[in-house]
């Protein structure tokens, strides 16, 4: 690969309306991105969805990819954030009602939804939720409880049913993606459209063992919040921290995968830092895969990245790390052309 095709496997890029629109194949094209998301909720049906898929895949070519076909991926957890719905698609409940199932059931149930996204050309999920909500406090926190989208309201229960979904997902040949390391379940604010700070997770806290029981149970890709946790690293969101990322998550949690940010294309939490500085913070801090809604912020990212390592060797040597880990993930699943 190129070294501009290795800076654009470290993208997954919104599409716009769930579409493949002119913007995305000119930055799959001419910046080479290397994945794809559908970011809104939809009910058009596998089949419409499919179609989609099938021509991001078409997108694969010497020139644009080196041949590498695409993670595209989908927010389907259940209850309100299921973005794929329609003729082909379960309805899934929320998150803490599968949470009350026995995990043989949810297993079962997670690889039935799994098929479901295999058949209609997606290969990576946005979930499971390992975030713990205290009891009592769903009201209160509004990116998670408020919503649904914890599987239990300790540590051991979140464990127990995320890794049953990943494990059912898996055995669907879906790639799944843990979040919101390291928790957004005790944050105050929610990071669509505000900034969010925790101020009483620590890095050896109980709450971090659902995530720790995901990562041993064969997560591929970890998602980092967009928050700031106060007792872990005041100075840095966390997908901008490198006490998160490296030490916790590469080191405590023995994390081999691939670190993919939230989304750092569109979120309100990181509207006063320039896109492309962005990108440049997350990965210099350890990060792999960045999450991008908008083509245009995708750019502007592609653009920062390239100068950066045109200056700096060793930041060449990090989006190398970075890249190699998203293309060890796209072998496993059958992405590579060779």
């Amino acid at each position: 690969m190129t070294e501009d095709q290795r800076i654009g496997q470290l993208f997954l890029l919104g599409l716009a309306a769930n579409q493949l629109g002119s913007a995305e194949v000119a930055e799959i094209q001419g910046d080479h991105v290397g994945s794809v998301w559908f970011v809104d909720r939809t009910y058009v049906g596998s089949a419409a969805i499919r179609r989609v898929a099938n021509a991001v895949q078409a997108q694969a070519s010497g020139p644009a990819t080196a041949n590498v076909r695409f993670f595209v991926a989908a927010n389907q957890e259940g209850g309100l954030i299921q973005a794929l719905q329609g003729s082909g698609f379960s309805v899934m409940p929320s998150a803490l009602v599968q949470g009350g199932w026995a995990t043989a059931t949810l297993q079962g149930r997670a690889t039935s939804w799994g098929q479901e996204l295999r058949a209609a050309g997606v290969n990576m999920d946005f979930a499971p939720v390992m975030d713990v909500v205290p009891l009592g406090f769903d009201a209160q926190n509004l990116p998670i409880g408020a919503l649904q989208r914890e599987y239990g309201h300790d540590p051991a229960t979140a464990g127990r049913h995320g890794t049953a979904f990943l494990q059912g997902m898996h055995q669907a040949g879906e790639a799944v993606t843990l979040k919101h390391f390291p928790g957004l379940g005790r944050v105050s604010g929610n990071t669509d459209y505000t900034p969010a700070t925790d101020t009483v997770t620590t890095t050896n806290d109980p709450y971090l063992q659902s995530f720790k029981q995901g990562i041993e149970g064969g997560a591929d890709f970890v998602m980092v919040a967009i928050a700031t946790f106060t007792r872990i690293d005041p100075s840095h969101l966390a997908a901008f921290s490198p006490v998160v990322m490296g030490q916790m998550l590469r080191g405590t949690m023995g994390f081999r995968g691939v670190i993919v940010s939230d989304d750092l294309g569109a979120t309100v939490a990181v509207a006063s830092v320039p896109a492309g500085d962005r990108a440049l913070s997350f990965l210099a801090a350890g990060g792999d895969l960045v999450t991008s809604k908008t083509a245009t912020a995708t750019h502007a990212m592609v653009v920062a990245v390239r100068s950066r390592v045109a200056a700096d060797p060793t930041f060449l040597a990090r989006v190398d790390d970075a890249s190699l880990r998203v293309l060890r993930e796209k072998a496993a699943f059958g992405l590579l052309p060779c």
